[in-house]
C-alpha cells in the first residue's frame, strides 16, 4: 500500500512540475528568469516587424520598470493563445475552450489585441490600451456611397450592413475580422476568407480581390494614411471595441504590475506620446477614450 501511495504522490508531483513547464510564469518566476517575453504578431503600428511599434515600446518600458531584459517572441494569429497559455485552444460558436498542453513561449501578448468575448474566456486582459471598431471599407472608385451617420451607432451599423448585400467582402478567420463575429452572411455578404495577413487586406482590396473588406480602426487609419485617395470608409460594422494586453489567467501579479505601469504612463504623458507617434489621428477619432490623459 505504501508503495502505491508513493507512486501516486510521485505521479501527482510529476504532473504538477510538467504543468509548471508548459504554463506561463507569474512575476516571481519572470524576475528569477530576468527576461520578460513579449509575444507579438506583426500588425499595423503596434508591432511593425522592424523592431519597433507602439506595443513594442510600451512593453519595453514595462520590462525596464521591472528591471528586466526585454525579449520579443514573434507568433501568429493561429498560435498566439497556445504560445501564451500553454494550452491549445478550440473556438466554436463564439466560445473558446482550453484543451491539451503545449509549451508556453511568452509572458504576455501585446500587438493591438482586441478584447473579444471568446478571448476573455481563456485569458485575462489589462485595462484598455487602445480604442477600436470594425469598419466597412471599399475602393475609392466604388459606386457604393458611405452611409450618412444618424447619431445612433446601431442604426449606422444596420445601414452599413445593408451595403454588403450581394457583394464580396474580405474577412480573416481567427482574428477580430472573423466573419462569424458579425454574422456577415446574414447581411447577404458574399464572404471571402482571406489567406494572407491582416496588414495585407487593404492592398488586396485595391488589387480587386473583393469589392469590400472589413478593417479594424488601427489598420484602417494606416490604410487611409498610405492610400487616402484609393480607399474610403463606408460605415461601422461593430460597436466600439477595445484592445489590451493579454495575460494567462495564472499571472495575477504580473498583470497587477502592468496595471500600475500603464496607469502611471497614462498619467505622466509617456503613453500619449506613443499614441501620437504611431497613430497621430487616433485622438481625433476617439477623443473620449483619451480624455483626461496627459
Amino acid at each position: 500500500m505504501n508503495h502505491r501511495i508513493i507512486a501516486l504522490v510521485t505521479c501527482a508531483l510529476s504532473f504538477f512540475l510538467a504543468a509548471r513547464t508548459v504554463n506561463a510564469a507569474d512575476l516571481e518566476e519572470v524576475r528569477a528568469r530576468g527576461v520578460l517575453r513579449h509575444l507579438g504578431v506583426p500588425y499595423a503600428n503596434f508591432v511593425t516587424g522592424a523592431g519597433d511599434g507602439m506595443d513594442v515600446e510600451m512593453i519595453q518600458g514595462f520590462a525596464k520598470s521591472l528591471g528586466l531584459a526585454y525579449e520579443y517572441v514573434q507568433t501568429d494569429w493561429g498560435t498566439v493563445l497556445p504560445d501564451l497559455t500553454g494550452r491549445t485552444v478550440k473556438v466554436a460558436n463564439g466560445h473558446a475552450e482550453l484543451l491539451g498542453n503545449v509549451s508556453a513561449k511568452g509572458d504576455l501578448v501585446a500587438n493591438g489585441f482586441t478584447m473579444l468575448a471568446w478571448r476573455q474566456e481563456v485569458v485575462s486582459f489589462s485595462a484598455p490600451t487602445f480604442p477600436s471598431q470594425i469598419w466597412l471599407v471599399a475602393r475609392a472608385d466604388s459606386k457604393v456611397r458611405p452611409i450618412e451617420p444618424t447619431g445612433d451607432i446601431h442604426k449606422d451599423i444596420e445601414l452599413a450592413r445593408a451595403l454588403m448585400k450581394n457583394r464580396t467582402v474580405l474577412t480573416l478567420d481567427k482574428t477580430c475580422l472573423d466573419a462569424s463575429l458579425y454574422n456577415l452572411a446574414a447581411a447577404g455578404a458574399k464572404v471571402v476568407g482571406f489567406k494572407g495577413k491582416l496588414n495585407e487586406l487593404a492592398p488586396a482590396l485595391m488589387n480587386g480581390d473583393a469589392e469590400m473588406t472589413i478593417l479594424d480602426v488601427p489598420d484602417a487609419l494606416i490604410a487611409l494614411e498610405k492610400w487616402h485617395s484609393r480607399i474610403k470608409i463606408l460605415g461601422p460594422i461593430s460597436d466600439k471595441q477595445q484592445m489590451g494586453v493579454a495575460f494567462p489567467k495564472n499571472e495575477p501579479k504580473l498583470q497587477a504590475a502592468f496595471a500600475a505601469f500603464l496607469a502611471k504612463a497614462q498619467h505622466d504623458g509617456s503613453y500619449l506620446k506613443l499614441v501620437r507617434r504611431y497613430y497621430p489621428a487616433a485622438t481625433g477619432y476617439f477623443p473620449e477614450f483619451f480624455k483626461g490623459m496627459q
